[in-house]
């Protein structure tokens, strides 16, 4: 009887195992694997118990206080305007980042001639290896004053939306000026990502959309995005992770108070690890317990961004590139 192809690959899957260098391989990866995870797990339990002994002394609702202020009696702090500024200031970052970022990478995978695209795309590797605080002192020194006349035009013709209303006269230190930073930081990182996976795109698909008579747009359109959409998430995801956690860059421009609100333009809000990198040095041991427990409540709405965005590549088979 004739040998079947699953006895074929069982066999050959049979023959890998049995040599050393496959075995040992093997072996690291799935080693490899293994202390990840443990290293994740004793992250978790190292922020959860410390967690556990701030709000087990909290005063008020760890979740919906206004307030920061571990060291008074009785202690009362909460991750409510913190959970604000940052998810703002990151959605802002992503609604600015994510068309530009895509649309610089279509522009030196298909439109730029070879000697521009390839110090272009050196040039924006470049930029995703600046350090943070290098960003921050730029976004301090020039940002922040140049985005006054922006505030000040916003304020004039679009204060009727409420979201752009300026009440103060403040500097522009305010979470549409963190966003926009992050969003400038991010950049460089989904662009690289996203112009590998549109260099991967499958060649004879857009050759066959060519010679159908399809322009450039519309095979980009047809077979570029559909295929890259999982490396877009990725990447979109990756950015994101780095906005959600940004410390020196919003620490050095943001001016925070513990308020919520939603005029974008007037100063407020503040970010989970802009708030850790503030006040770490002089809390006092349960402020730190404090300042922990708000890092863990970033770590677990990394992990359900992440997850949410593997839950989106895998639940349609397009999306990973196999009907591509």
């Amino acid at each position: 009887m004739a040998t079947t192809t699953p006895d074929i690959q069982r066999n050959r899957r049979a023959k890998s195992a049995s040599r050393p260098g496959d075995r040992i391989f093997s072996g690291m990866s799935r080693g490899s694997g293994i202390t990840l995870l443990v290293i994740m797990a004793a992250i978790a339990g190292f922020l959860t118990y410390r967690a556990i002994l701030a709000i087990s002394k909290d005063s008020t609702n760890f979740f919906t206080t206004f307030e920061w202020n571990p060291a008074g009696t009785p202690p009362v702090f909460g991750i409510a305007v913190l959970a604000f500024g940052t998810i703002v200031s990151s959605i802002i970052a992503m609604l600015i980042a994510v068309p530009v970022a895509i649309g610089i990478a279509l522009f030196i995978s298909h439109y730029a001639p070879r000697k521009l695209a390839k110090p272009l795309a050196y040039i924006v590797d470049l930029l995703a290896a600046v350090p943070s605080i290098i960003y921050g002192l730029w976004g301090a020194i020039f940002l922040v004053p140049y985005l006054d006349g922006l505030n000040q035009w916003l304020d004039e013709y679009l204060g009727w939306t409420y979201i752009f209303d300026k009440a103060g006269d403040g500097p522009a230190r305010n979470l549409f000026t963190v966003g926009i930073l992050l969003a400038i930081m991010i950049l460089p990182i989904i662009t690289n990502v996203t112009r590998e996976v549109f260099l991967q795109a499958p060649k004879m698909h857009e050759e066959a959309a060519l010679a159908l008579g399809a322009t450039r747009w519309e095979v980009i359109r047809m077979s570029v995005l559909p295929f890259g959409r999982s490396g877009i998430i990725s990447a979109s995801m990756l950015g994101l992770g780095r906005a959600l956690g940004e410390t020196m860059a919003v620490a050095v421009v943001l001016s925070p108070s513990f308020l919520i609100s939603g005029h974008l333009l007037d100063p407020g809000g503040g970010t989970f690890a802009q708030n850790i990198a503030a006040k770490f040095n002089e809390a006092n041991e349960y402020g730190r317990d404090a300042l922990i427990a708000s890092g863990l409540v970033l770590f677990v709405i990394t992990l359900l961004v992440n997850g949410a965005a593997r839950w989106i590549i895998g639940r349609r088979k397009e999306y990973s590139g196999a009907a591509a």
